[in-house]
């Protein structure tokens, strides 16, 4: 009854942050990343040790609420990656999409092997990617909350969309060849949409449907969830078919605001020891830890969209380089899924949340979602939502 109640606690909790945030101006997954990051720990630390006596490990232990995570999960992984299949190849997003995605990738990957002690390659591989990925759904809300001009908004989200592409591919390819089973078994779920489609079955919700639950079964038995889900898509896409949710888009919505994305930050949180978090880092590998991510990919961003030129007349470079910085919704989902696969520590978790946030948060801070672009045409949906 206990871990019921402070699961109660904490959802309501991050539904007071997301309001709160509201009436300050910013987006929910800033609030939500904040209250995670800091106000969890605390919560855990000053109260739920000392008087109710849990543990993170004993607060995630119920088979009622790991099925919960996986649906959570498989929620939020179907909406990031029903975002990553959508990409039309445009020269100017890869020009900009090369150099933001290999400069950060490259940082990560000499932080994993120089930086942390000795581990395995893939968790060097994994650093690496989380060093380049850039957030799509916060993008575009950051790109839509100051009404961006179509063409512009259209040209970063393709090479936010390319850079998380390599990202979700590399990796599941990566831990695909540990572990051949589970990429062969999520290969064949992903080819279910052509025996159907032969089949006669038209209904793109039933699709969508089996989508998720696919997505919740690989999660669940630790197959490759990854390629599974790339897999499924690119098979709609070739047979023309969209992608449809079960539930109606609103829906959908409050469930990842309101119990999916609450669910997964506190879920990664608080198995961490509090006490111990940050054991074996010192000053310079924190600092590193918080820096070196946000510098390369800021980097790389500047070096991306130097090459291909201003998308609009009075276009600010500098901008459009803290917008692409931007973590959030993707870099969780990745991060909850390297702790759940012990790929890298509760301790490194938590510095790269850290950095997640103030990633996240430094558009906001700059006043960018304040700029008001009066003279250029406001976007009207540039992007599809999901």
């Amino acid at each position: 009854m206990t871990i019921l109640l402070f699961w109660a606690l904490a959802l309501s909790l991050f539904l007071i942050a997301s309001e709160i945030g509201r009436r300050l101006g910013l987006i929910s997954i800033v609030s939500q990343l904040l209250l995670a990051t800091l106000g969890l720990p605390l919560l855990m630390l000053f109260w739920v040790e000392p008087n109710w006596q849990l543990s993170g490990a004993e607060l995630v232990a119920p088979v009622w609420l790991k099925t919960l995570y996986g649906m959570s999960f498989a929620l939020l992984l179907g909406h990031i990656l029903s975002d990553v299949v959508e990409l039309k190849f445009d020269r100017q997003s890869l020009k900009i999409a090369l150099p933001s995605f290999l400069v950060p990738f490259a940082c990560g990957l000499a932080c994993g092997v120089w930086l942390l002690p000795e581990q395995p390659w893939l968790t060097s591989l994994a650093l690496g990617l989380v060093f380049a990925i850039t957030a799509i759904p916060v993008l575009y809300l950051y790109l839509s909350n100051i009404d961006y001009p179509p063409a512009a908004t259209r040209r970063l989200m393709q090479a936010a969309i390319m850079i998380d592409v390599v990202c979700w591919l590399l990796f599941g390819l990566g831990k695909g060849s540990l572990q051949p089973l589970s990429l062969i078994l999520p290969l064949l779920g992903a080819c279910l949409p052509l025996p159907l489609y032969a089949l006669g079955l038209r209904r793109p919700a039933i699709y969508g449907l089996l989508f998720l639950t696919l997505l919740f079964i690989a999660e669940h038995y630790r197959l490759n969830a990854l390629i599974f889900g790339i897999g499924y898509l690119c098979c709609l896409a070739w047979l023309k078919l969209p992608l449809r949710m079960p539930l109606p888009a609103r829906w959908i919505k409050r469930l990842q605001n309101g119990v999916a994305i609450p669910l997964i930050l506190t879920f990664g949180i608080i198995q961490i020891d509090i006490h111990h978090v940050l054991q074996g880092f010192d000053a310079v590998h924190l600092a590193a830890l918080l820096l070196l991510p946000i510098v390369s990919k800021l980097l790389g961003n500047w070096l991306g969209l130097s090459w291909a030129g201003p998308s609009f007349e009075g276009a600010s470079k500098w901008r459009e380089t803290l917008l692409l910085n931007i973590r959030g919704l993707s870099e969780i989902v990745f991060l909850n899924l390297l702790l759940q696969q012990h790929l890298i520590s509760p301790a490194l978790y938590f510095a790269l949340m850290l950095m997640s946030l103030i990633a996240t948060l430094m558009p906001a801070i700059a006043g960018l979602h304040r700029i008001p672009l009066k003279t250029i045409p406001t976007a009207r949906r540039p992007y599809a939502e999901h």
